[in-house]
């Protein structure tokens, strides 16, 4: 298991739970360093987080609650939007109150350094990683690549199928993975579409013939664009009343691999009111050096290069 993760991941473990309700495994993990993981149940007026711990009372000062908060590159937004959540942390100091309760001055910011230095900046272009969504805007994903750091996939990286907004693939608080572009002074830059799939491998899952689902995405003068895959689209012929984020069900007409076309006839359009659908990952380990999404015959060629 990958010690670096996504805040979350670590929570429910048997061993992070029977740390952080006994007082003898906290001293011991204290001093040996661990990142542990419990809610942030609290943000107080002076933005110290104060933590649910079982065994005793646990603050992560405002200071010690992300990478950059200190200096002013992270915003205090980045510690009340953790209140409720699970938070990763070390603990930096145990103290007792009269009563013998004990008392844990904890640091994210310490188990992020930690996961930047002996993680984050040792990956390489091409690895696929597991990440977690945190937040969805216009422009793109903001997922946590692990302990709480935070990395944007742009919207156009998303998938080859365009969307409208992020949320229209994902969700908050989804498990995904993604493939690292670059790592430069502690800036990620990430992609995901190469993760799910080539036109063929996903032109593979269709039959001419058949009936499907699908997603209207665009809608032109020519015709209508709907998705059968998050990597994969065809064209179906102009229809009144379609408008962009209905669900249809479409009739396969052709699939022409040499010009990467799938052409569709619309059975039925109506409102789209389902979840995202869950992700098929083509890949979800190792590493990519390079990943041609176009088929051989096409004319028209689409490659990404790490």
């Amino acid at each position: 298991m990958i010690k670096y993760q996504p805040e979350g991941k670590l929570f429910n473990t048997l061993a992070n739970r029977k740390t952080i309700e006994n007082q003898s495994l906290m001293a011991d993990a204290y001093a040996q360093g661990k990142i542990l993981e419990a809610k942030a149940m609290v943000c107080d007026s002076d933005h110290n987080l104060i933590v649910d711990l079982p065994c005793g009372k646990g603050v992560i000062p405002r200071v010690e609650g992300a990478i950059g908060i200190a200096d002013g590159s992270t915003r205090d937004i980045a510690l009340l939007s953790k209140v409720n959540k699970t938070v990763c942390f070390k603990i930096i100091d145990i103290s007792y109150s009269p009563d013998g309760t004990p008392y844990y001055t904890l640091s994210r910011r310490l188990a992020q350094q930690d996961c930047m230095e002996h993680y984050i900046n040792l990956l390489e272009p091409g690895q696929v990683i597991a990440a977690k969504v945190t937040h969805l805007e216009p422009f793109g994903c903001f997922v946590d690549v692990g302990c709480g750091i935070p990395s944007l996939i742009p919207i156009d990286a998303i998938s080859i199928s365009r969307i409208s907004h992020p949320n229209d693939r994902f969700y908050n608080g989804q498990d995904i993975y993604v493939v690292i572009k670059s790592v430069e002074n502690g800036r990620i830059c990430l992609s995901h579409k190469e993760l799910l799939g080539t036109w063929e491998q996903n032109a593979a899952r269709f039959c001419m013939g058949e009936t499907v689902g699908g997603i209207v995405r665009s809608v032109e003068s020519y015709g209508i664009f709907i998705e059968l895959a998050p990597n994969l689209a065809g064209l179906a012929e102009p229809r009144e009343n379609v408008r962009p984020g209905q669900a249809a069900s479409v009739y396969i007409k052709a699939i022409i691999p040499e010009k990467m076309k799938v052409k569709l006839i619309v059975v039925d359009v109506f409102d789209n009111t389902n979840f995202p659908s869950k992700l098929r990952y083509f890949i979800n380990s190792g590493k990519i050096d390079r990943w041609v999404y176009s088929t051989e015959q096409s004319d028209k060629t689409i490659i990404s290069q790490f």
